[in-house]
């Protein structure tokens, strides 16, 4: 659109500047929203110890090795805000981080891998549904898949609930970086193919922590999340 208005001298070289200038402003998200100010706030055992159920939240779930607290970590631009662990399964409360005016990332717990007695597991995953079927404030929710290993079931189960409950999901596909870049286009048609049937506001986004591959476009649409729930309220 920009070569064809340079290109065409016939048209009012006013109307063009002022096209331009409207082209190249930045979304709002980009200048309002900062994933970097993240915060930790407080770790909860359920929802009844979460702050008030009001603003915005953004929440992350995932199987316990998916790379969850990495990706918490990549996004903010903030080592060590997540706690990782070799061991996976080590996130077994709800940790909230304030980014600021009433906005918070939810890391919750993970879900369907852990090596820990069958109780505890029960106990996370009972915090873990209560959230997303209780919390009001939840606008947008960030789904972590190994991308060499996406679509188990209690993947699918989180996000056709969500569908169900008109909210928008990222299936965020990580661990790219063990994918030769064929292979991983190819996981996200897959991917994206399976999850397009469903008919919900679905992204789907390669990602690597490592190697920060799909940081920006993750970042983007958090921030997109934020910024639209900010202005509808």
């Amino acid at each position: 659109m920009l070569f064809y208005l340079f290109f065409n001298k016939k048209r009012n070289r006013k109307r063009y500047n002022k096209l331009l200038l409207f082209q190249r402003v930045k979304p709002l998200s980009s200048t309002t929203i900062h994933l970097s100010k993240a915060t930790f706030t407080i770790s909860a055992p359920d929802i009844r110890k979460l702050p008030e159920d009001s603003g915005i939240e953004v929440a992350f779930a995932g199987r316990s090795n998916a790379g969850k607290s990495s990706a918490l970590n990549t996004l903010t631009n903030q080592k060590g805000l997540a706690r990782t662990s070799k061991t996976p399964g080590r996130t077994q409360l709800i940790n909230v981080f304030e980014i600021g005016d009433n906005k918070r990332l939810i890391d919750l717990p993970g879900y369907g891998f852990a090596k820990v007695p069958l109780e505890m597991k029960k106990k996370w995953q009972a915090a873990l549904g209560e959230y997303l079927e209780k919390r009001q404030s939840l606008k947008g929710l960030v789904v972590l898949m190994d991308i060499r290993h996406p679509l188990k079931d209690l993947d699918m189960d989180l996000i056709e609930w969500a569908v169900d409950g008109d909210l928008p999901v990222l299936a965020l596909l990580t661990k790219c970086d063990k994918l030769s870049l064929g292979k991983r286009s190819t996981e996200v048609l897959k991917v994206k193919k399976v999850l397009d049937a469903l008919n919900g506001d679905i992204r789907v986004q390669a990602f690597s922590s490592l190697k920060r591959t799909g940081s920006e476009q993750a970042d983007s649409i958090i921030c997109d999340w934020f910024t639209e729930e900010q202005e509808t309220e």
